[in-house]
């Protein structure tokens, strides 16, 4: 392992040790009831970019910067704040379709609270994530073609952007493969959760599901 393994690993460490201790725990729940759009923006622009960071480690088999990292890091910690009310709008409509016996319902107990879960993720999953991940990989391709360098982002056309993309390996693996293999059993316990940790817990997920795709990729690419 080389040193930036171990300070990787002991910032999410840190991270992980700062929501458990009980008086940090507190601080944590309090504000992000108080602040849940900078709690948001903090939470993502921090652990998605270490899923990045991690897939790129992965891939490449060392550490290195993608260009635009600021940008990136920014990019997470917006669409973090889009989930915040994301998150609650299917959670809230899923509970309100059933009330109105428009989605299947159980009377009480864990099986009716998983299967709002359930539903909420499956919701969430098929009807939003398609959006929010072909509007991320064309964030990402500006910061690509512009090099990481805000005065040529600007000047990066659409057109360049969406034909770089692939945009068969988009859908084929991300939205065909990950939505219903990975993101939909994994949210079903994000809306399992107390609402305060559901961001939290869904920032870490796009860590391992970086260390997955990049595993992957690499995979493919040795069997190439």
């Amino acid at each position: 392992m080389k040193k930036f393994d171990f300070l990787w690993a002991g910032i999410l460490l840190a991270i992980v040790a700062f929501v458990a201790y009980p008086d940090t725990r507190l601080w944590f729940e309090a504000t992000t009831k108080a602040h849940p759009f900078i709690m948001a923006f903090i939470k993502y622009s921090i652990l998605a970019t270490m899923g990045e960071l991690l897939a790129l480690r992965i891939i490449a088999g060392d550490w290195k910067i993608p260009v635009g990292i600021i940008y990136r890091a920014i990019i997470w910690g917006l669409l973090g704040m889009v989930f915040v009310v994301v998150f609650r709008v299917f959670n809230l409509g899923v509970i309100g379709a059933q009330k109105a016996h428009i989605l299947p319902a159980l009377e009480s107990g864990f099986g009716a609270a998983f299967l709002v879960s359930f539903l909420t993720s499956a919701l969430m999953n098929l009807l939003f994530a398609p959006t929010f991940m072909a509007f991320h990989r064309v964030t990402d391709t500006y910061i690509d073609l512009g090099e990481g360098k805000l005065s040529k982002i600007f000047k990066v056309k659409l057109n360049s952007v969406v034909s770089k993309i692939d945009w068969n390996g988009f859908v084929g693996f991300v939205v065909v493969k990950t939505i219903p293999i990975f993101w939909i059993p994994a949210h079903s316990i994000t809306f399992m959760l107390p609402e305060n940790y559901r961001l939290l817990y869904a920032a870490f997920l796009s860590i391992a599901l970086g260390g997955i795709l990049a595993f992957s990729k690499k995979k493919a690419s040795k069997a190439v």
